[in-house]
């Protein structure tokens, strides 16, 4: 059904199919190649989701976000629509782990720092959710933060790699335990 499904969007792209590979393809990454926007994500080495499953998960995502307005806008376009008293949540491609993913080669760190705080001098909340530690803790990944920017940093426990289990499938990975960094500028 996956196969079928990607042949259907690399014919015809559409929302719905877009939608499916989503939520179906390895490790929920996909990836689209720059010259013609074919879909090449294969389904992976787990079982993705069943149709059934996926039409009550968007009949009930539906109720949620039935009077919500989705904009598909530059993140410094948004950022500086937003108004004191406001909360943006930034989650940008993480530098150690996701360098050749979501078109993190091309994605500026430094831009959102500069944007993250402007909006802070406006009165605008803002949180990032970026690289944290790694190998259970050994590996601690290095992102140099603008000062009196962020006014609490927060790690949270994610469980095992996602990518690792992919690549290690079979072992327990307790030495592979990731916790992201949560940076709020409040």
């Amino acid at each position: 059904m996956y196969e079928e499904i990607k042949a259907s969007y690399n014919k015809h792209p559409n929302g719905a199919d877009l939608l499916f590979i989503c939520r179906s393809c390895y490790g929920g990454v996909v990836r689209f190649r720059k010259s013609d926007g074919y879909i090449s994500t294969t389904v992976g080495s787990h079982n993705p989701i069943s149709p059934e499953s996926f039409s009550d998960r968007v009949d009930a995502w539906h109720e949620r976000v039935k009077n919500t307005q989705f904009l598909c806008l530059d993140f410094r376009d948004v950022m500086r629509m937003a108004q004191p008293g406001d909360l943006i949540y930034c989650d940008p491609p993480y530098k150690d782990s996701q360098k050749i993913l979501y078109g993190a080669q091309s994605f500026d760190l430094d831009q959102l720092m500069d944007m993250i705080a402007d909006c802070k001098r406006r009165g605008v909340y803002v949180d990032l959710s970026i690289d944290g530690m790694k190998k259970s803790g050994n590996h601690k990944v290095k992102i140099t933060f603008p000062d009196h920017v962020f006014e609490r940093e927060v790690y949270i426990t994610t469980g095992r790699s996602m990518l690792r289990r992919f690549q290690r499938e079979g072992e327990t990975l307790e030495d592979d335990v990731v916790a992201d960094r949560l940076l709020l500028t409040y």
